[in-house]
């Protein structure tokens, strides 16, 4: 997954320090406090240079294409009110986040033909949303298996997890294209 994980670090930083000190505090350490009472999508678009800085790289691309991804989740999660976020909450959000970087660099490696997807349309996404499935309940599942807090979650178990399920679901993805494409 090269740095795309590492990009994770911030916005684990971030949710860490709004955990522990809470979500005001948290957005005043970053210079951030006019954020404060504000709707949720406004406080993590204004976090978007933090967590994941406009770059050119191809895994800075992917990080910020990610934490896009996990602001347009939020209101699919119910999660509104950066002020009253719990610490489930924002666990889900890292995973959303987590989830979303994986898939990003999925879908990069087929762009970039390091697997290839069976030529016909309905085959390749039913392989995408199967993939998508697996990487989603991964993410879950590790976090929940390490039975970690967001303030226990560290750098290195974030990178570790997030790298196995990384080379799990690219793995099966592989495996997949290849049964679907002798299917005849």
């Amino acid at each position: 997954m090269a740095r795309s994980p590492a990009s994770g670090v911030p916005l684990l930083s971030f949710l860490s320090s709004a955990v522990a000190n809470g979500p005001r505090e948290a957005l005043r350490a970053l210079n951030l406090e006019r954020l404060a009472g504000r709707p949720i999508e406004e406080v993590f678009i204004g976090l978007m240079e933090y967590v994941c800085p406009e770059g050119g790289t191809v895994d800075e691309g992917i990080a910020r294409d990610a934490f896009i991804e996990t602001i347009a989740d939020l209101a699919e999660t119910g999660i509104s009110d950066f002020d009253s976020l719990t610490a489930d909450q924002m666990q889900t959000i890292f995973e959303l986040y987590a989830t979303h970087a994986i898939e990003t660099r999925l879908c990069n490696d087929i762009g970039m033909k390091a697997i290839t997807l069976p030529s016909d349309a309905a085959q390749a996404a039913s392989i995408q949303r199967q993939l998508l499935d697996f990487v989603r309940r991964s993410v879950s599942d590790s976090m929940t298996q390490a039975r970690v807090g967001m303030q226990a979650l560290t750098p290195e178990r974030v990178f570790g997890f997030v790298t196995r399920v990384y080379e799990q679901a690219y793995a099966i993805m592989q495996t997949m294209a290849e049964a679907e494409a002798e299917t005849p």
